[in-house]
């Protein structure tokens, strides 16, 4: 018996976990907003350090790693930049 079904449950449990991540995104960004830097920064690396962590973990190729690393530097010389033209 098969299930046809399954790849539209399969899509619809994908919408659901992308709408989840979307207002899990919205929340982080109306407390960065409203929370100084010195609180939410050290979260945020905590957070890019263990997904690093993981990443090293599961044995993910040097490039993703790279990757990754590549990204969280992006992210925080735009922090940077950001916070100096609000200064």
């Amino acid at each position: 018996m098969s299930d046809s079904n399954a790849p539209e449950h399969l899509d619809a449990k994908h919408e659901r976990n992308r709408e989840q991540r979307i207002e899990s995104i919205k929340r982080w960004v109306d407390y960065i907003k409203s929370e100084p830097p010195e609180k939410w920064g050290p979260q945020q690396n905590a957070v890019v350090n263990d997904q690093l962590n993981a990443a090293q973990s599961v044995q993910t190729p040097a490039s993703h790693q790279q990757h990754v690393k590549d990204v969280a530097a992006e992210i925080l010389e735009a922090s940077s930049e950001s916070d100096a033209k609000s200064k």
